[in-house]
């Protein structure tokens, strides 16, 4: 899979991984997808909620896979903002 954007996210903790992809998402256009690293293990909650909230499309969860103690997620901007 390809990705229009990408954002490492290793080392930082709730709530800065969500807000920071937030605010590239705000910067793409709408159907572009953005690929995140994280390690914060609360980044999973927080993801799945903020595309709940927000109706960009969670394409790729760590529910999905984790590798090394890196989760991955994949939101696909969506229309609603």
């Amino acid at each position: 899979m390809t990705y229009d954007n990408e954002f490492n996210s290793i080392g930082l903790y709730d709530p800065l991984p969500v807000l920071r992809a937030k605010k590239i998402l705000d910067t793409m256009t709408v159907g572009q997808t953005l690929k995140i690293r994280a390690t914060d293990a609360g980044s999973i909650k927080d993801f799945d909620a903020f595309s709940k909230q927000t109706g960009h499309e969670l394409l790729v969860s760590c529910k999905d896979f984790e590798v090394d103690g890196e989760f991955y997620f994949v939101l696909k901007k969506s229309v609603w903002n």
